[in-house]
């Protein structure tokens, strides 16, 4: 990082970003500091910094919409991902959890000691890996991020038809259009597995739009071919399901 710290103040509450920013000019003095930005949600985040670098979030938890969490998420999968440290009002126990996985902490109310303490060990900080934050959110995001034209784009994994690994990269299908993200489909697998069904090794549907089975006479190759294939609502492809899963025609009553 460089020697002046670039940061972003992220907090729904229009007072606790005043605070941070207050506190902030006292620790100028000993840290150079850039306030690149003020945030009200993760969304807003996420779009300033697609537009300014920055070296260190200081993201608060508990938000409407996009929480801290899921925020924190989507920032590692930036091409350059700033150092997270959290602002939070949780209990010891949550604490404790944010310690183990190396993301510091600031416990509201914020002192100007421990935010100057947080901002140098930010220097050196690796921000904690996307793993260590999937376990602080069990229930898995409520988005997908996709870094495309030098910005971020947020795909609603509501909106999510199927999952398609192709090589280091997995298609997102919805109903409109289609995006690359460079993630492992087993991840998202173990991330959203009461939302989507496997039916091939190399991808994943969404229950949600499973609309039937159909036999197929041939392969994609025009071999002849005995199988299944998924009926999605919202797309055309009739994706083929793999010997191995075809019990998934079973489950969904088709047979």
């Amino acid at each position: 990082m460089p020697e002046t710290l670039r940061v972003l103040i992220v907090d729904d509450e229009a007072p606790a970003r005043s605070r941070l920013k207050e506190l902030l000019q006292d620790c100028a003095a000993r840290q150079p500091l850039e306030l690149v930005g003020e945030a009200a949600n993760g969304n807003e985040a996420l779009e300033l910094l697609a537009r300014n670098p920055t070296d260190v979030v200081l993201l608060d938890i508990r938000m409407p919409g996009m929480d801290g969490i899921e925020a924190a998420q989507h920032i590692q999968r930036l091409p350059q991902p700033p150092a997270v440290i959290f602002v939070t009002a949780y209990d010891s126990h949550a604490i404790q959890a944010f310690e183990v996985n190396a993301i510091d902490y600031l416990l509201k109310p914020v002192r100007a000691e421990r935010l100057l303490s947080a901002l140098l060990k930010a220097k050196a900080l690796v921000a904690g890996s996307v793993e260590a934050l999937r376990g602080l959110a069990p229930q898995g995001r409520a988005h997908l991020s996709v870094y495309e034209r030098n910005r971020v784009v947020l795909v609603p994994v509501e909106k999510i038809v199927y999952l398609l690994a192709e090589l280091k990269y997995v298609t997102i299908r919805t109903a409109e259009r289609e995006y690359l993200v460079e993630e492992s489909l087993s991840h998202l697998e173990q991330e959203f597995g009461q939302r989507f069904v496997r039916i091939h090794r190399n991808c994943l549907v969404a229950r949600a739009y499973v609309e039937g089975f159909e036999r197929r006479a041939q392969d994609d190759a025009g071999e002849a071919h005995s199988g299944w294939a998924v009926v999605l609502n919202g797309v055309a492809e009739r994706l083929p399901v793999s010997r191995r899963q075809q019990h998934i025609v079973k489950e969904f009553g088709r047979s």
